[in-house]
């Protein structure tokens, strides 16, 4: 078995085939599917897909792209909004300085808002950041010095010495399609480099097909793609990688039902 511990079912890409990219996963050994959010103020839309499907779940959050807009939600609210059986992580949240979409400030305050909810609740966050290395890393280890808290860096395009950093902090990695590009050799670098316990994969679908699917819609039964260089980049078997992802996945995520 095989999870997408990050995709996006709620983006209007999916909406006319939604039953058909779940089937799709399945067929394809995908197990668990996690919905991420990117708005708080349309997590009702999120719940009602996991509603409709078993192996779906969802987490609630304010994409930095959007910190403006939802800037002033607060731990507590967050907090809450974990409540419900469905919602199984915190974000994704971080900081993105690639696109203007997000003043900093914004981005950063929502970002710590983020990891006060799942220092609090014990749940995940899953981590944007994109050409934010420094600032990421120095509120990681602000945050971690006031106290513990489990995250993953999704679709982790960043430096070796955050990615380090994080792990040392008992944080993880999540790999996507870009892993399998041609030009990013030295991310497949810091793949092979990072301990077996602390990597995830993922799609964060719609976007990012891997090289196989360049130039078409992403979907979770992807994943598989993701899977199988990664394991050929850390010189193992796709059963192995699998396994280890997945184990990895609930360790994490430990509110989805195994």
């Amino acid at each position: 078995m095989l999870v997408d511990s990050h995709c996006h079912l709620d983006f209007p890409d999916f909406a006319e085939d939604l039953d058909g990219i779940v089937s799709r996963a399945r067929a394809a050994g995908i197990g668990r599917m996690v919905t991420i959010s990117t708005r708080v103020r349309k997590l009702n839309q999120l719940l009602a897909i996991t509603e409709r499907y078993d192996d779906v779940y969802c987490s609630v959050g304010t994409h930095p792209h959007n910190a403006d807009e939802e800037d002033g939600i607060t731990p507590d609210e967050l907090i809450a909004l974990t409540q419900h059986p469905r919602v199984v992580a915190l974000g994704e949240a971080g900081l993105d300085y690639f696109y203007d979409n997000g003043s900093p400030e914004a981005q950063a305050r929502g970002f710590r808002a983020h990891i006060a909810a799942a220092r609090a609740t014990g749940l995940p966050l899953v981590i944007h950041t994109r050409e934010a290395d420094e600032d990421c890393a120095r509120i990681l280890e602000e945050e971690a010095a006031r106290g513990s808290f489990d995250a993953v860096l999704h679709c982790y395009t960043g430096g070796r010495e955050l990615a380090l950093k994080a792990v040392a902090l008992g944080l993880y990695i999540g790999f996507t399609g870009i892993l399998t590009f041609k030009k990013s050799e030295a991310l497949r670098a810091l793949a092979a480099e990072l301990p077996p316990d602390r990597i995830l994969v993922e799609t964060d679908s719609p976007y990012l097909a891997p090289g196989k699917f360049r130039g078409k819609r992403n979907e979770p039964a992807y994943v598989v793609e993701v899977a199988k260089v990664l394991a050929e980049t850390r010189g193992v078997s796709l059963d192995e990688i699998s396994r280890q992802t997945t184990e990895n996945f609930f360790r994490l995520f430990s509110k989805v039902k195994s």
